[in-house]
């Protein structure tokens, strides 16, 4: 089994680099020149700051190739209620990101995509609490969301340039 899985072992590159490094390679490059448009809302906020460290986490400044536009949906849901106080246990924040990847100047779109995630957080009496967990639950459906893109428009432009992965 072991000589059959050998000749697979070079077909296997890092996404980012082919070293692993992931500020020197080519992609990263491309990634780092993917410029974030403003999102509405306190989670588009959020969200916003995750995709421009996840795209480029170096703090360089980069003359822009790309354009990232999203539309940003959330919605709570309340799915347990307490029957003695009629009130919510707990509470779902459900987050929906349609994202559209554009070449700059010429606006030809490379990719595009809904990316989600569901986060869930414990209700409480007090008032403060229940606005802090909720806020928590933004941020976690921001980052998820943020990786899920970075991962998914990497993966397009590393399959658009098979020299960029290499």
């Amino acid at each position: 089994m072991l000589a059959a899985a050998l000749p697979l072992g070079g077909c296997i590159e890092p996404l980012y680099g082919a070293n692993g490094a992931f500020d020197s390679s080519p992609l990263a490059s491309e990634l780092q020149a993917i410029e974030v448009d403003e999102i509405q809302g306190r989670m588009g906020h959020y969200l916003h700051n995750e995709l421009i460290y996840a795209f480029n986490g170096t703090g360089s400044t980069v003359q822009p190739r790309y354009r990232l536009s999203i539309t940003l949906r959330e919605r709570v849901q309340t799915p347990i209620l307490d029957t003695v106080t009629g009130r919510a246990t707990s509470a779902t924040v459900i987050a929906d990101a349609d994202y559209r990847l554009v070449t700059l100047p010429q606006n030809v779109e490379v990719t595009k995509g809904t990316a989600f995630n569901i986060a869930s957080y414990d209700r409480f009496s007090n008032r403060f609490a229940n606005v802090r967990a909720a806020r928590d639950a933004e941020i976690r459906d921001a980052k998820v969301i943020a990786d899920s893109i970075r991962t998914r428009v990497a993966t397009e432009m590393a399959a658009r340039a098979p020299g960029l992965a290499r």
